[in-house]
């Protein structure tokens, strides 16, 4: 039997042919990572400003995390989140300059409430690069060299690697 031009073996073999483009198309893999953070060192770009000094700068750091877990919502304070606990901040970020060839750890830390980067109920693989400008003119100081540690805990206080930075030059007023 004859069904508009086509075999019951021409139909099943457009219909296999079908499903096969079907399901590779939907074959995509995706990446997986541990639930950790993992964070590499990114870049470093020093703001200097009109008078040719760097108050500031642009620390940006990799991630990759296998919940997406990471990011703190404002709303966020309670235990262990609480202020002055250990972990109502998500990204630590250590200062330390070069002193008489030691890098020395200046007594004040930059922390950071990095706001989530998944809606709390979504759990999958992400992974992007985070900026966060920091202060790093001190006028007490006469140590030019400088470099930070940073660290990036998740919302099961997952702590990642630490990253310690190259070292850099603060350049200096040209008065």
């Amino acid at each position: 039997m004859w069904c508009y031009g086509m075999t019951k073996l021409g139909i099943f073999s457009f219909g296999l042919l079908l499903l096969m483009v079907l399901a590779m198309g939907s074959c995509q893999k995706f990446e997986e990572y541990p639930p950790t953070p993992e964070i590499a060192f990114n870049d470093f770009a020093l703001m200097v400003d009109t008078a040719g000094v760097a108050k500031k700068a642009l620390l940006s750091i990799s991630y990759r995390d296998g919940d997406g877990d990471i990011g703190l919502e404002q709303g966020d304070t309670l235990d262990p989140y609480q202020a002055g606990g250990e972990f109502h901040y998500n990204l630590i970020v250590k200062l330390f300059e070069l002193q008489n060839g030691q890098f020395v750890a200046m007594p004040f830390v930059f922390n950071y409430r990095i706001e989530p980067l998944l809606p709390k109920d979504q759990k999958k693989s992400i992974k992007g690069i985070i900026d966060n400008q920091i202060d790093i003119f001190d006028p007490t100081s006469s140590y030019d060299t400088i470099r930070f540690s940073v660290k990036l805990i998740d919302r099961a206080l997952n702590v990642s690697n630490e990253v310690i930075t190259p070292a850099f030059v603060r350049q200096a007023s040209q008065e």
